[in-house]
């Protein structure tokens, strides 16, 4: 099951029955996720565990959850990380609850994220002529240091890859 933790803008847009918040079964433990009101707009979820950053498509805003599975297994592809990781976490993605945001450090991060996924928009629509390459800007992110991994592997790639390597070791 995936505990998906939205801001309240998001939450107002796809107005889902709210749960109390719990603890996702999955690898990447819950996601915490908001709106970025470009157009067309875009959902960005990070993962509680690793901050791994995701992008995509937000409409149809009611299907969010059941599209975001595929977007991740993509993000987790682009990564390098291996397909039975992947089929295992897309699996445990069968449910979803949603829940107010609970964890204000992931808040935070969400709110660098929208700040760099700005500036990466215009980078990539200057420099490739198109700004839709979601996937290469949540490529981008996360390569960002993140305060909260300092005392570890500092970005969201690299906690992915220990995640996945620790995984791959048990």
């Amino acid at each position: 099951m995936l505990h998906l933790h939205c801001t309240k803008k998001l939450l107002d847009r796809i107005k889902p029955e709210i749960a109390e918040p719990g603890q996702s079964d999955t690898a990447l433990g819950n996601w915490y996720a908001t709106v970025l009101f470009w157009k067309p707009q875009v959902a960005l979820l990070v993962s509680e565990r690793t901050l791994l950053p995701v992008l995509m498509p937000l409409a149809p805003a009611a299907t969010l959850a059941r599209r975001f599975p595929a977007q991740l297994a993509l993000v987790l592809k682009e990564h390098g990380v291996p397909s039975e990781f992947i089929a295992q976490e897309v699996w445990r993605m069968d449910k979803v609850q949603y829940a107010k945001t609970a964890n204000r450090s992931a808040v935070g991060i969400l709110n660098e994220f929208v700040k760099h996924a700005e500036f990466w928009l215009a980078a990539y629509a200057y420099e490739k002529g198109d700004d839709d390459d979601l996937l290469a800007i949540s490529a981008k992110l996360a390569e960002t240091p993140c305060s909260p991994l300092y005392k570890g592997p500092v970005s969201p790639d690299k906690a992915l890859h220990e995640l996945v390597k620790a995984g791959a070791q048990t």
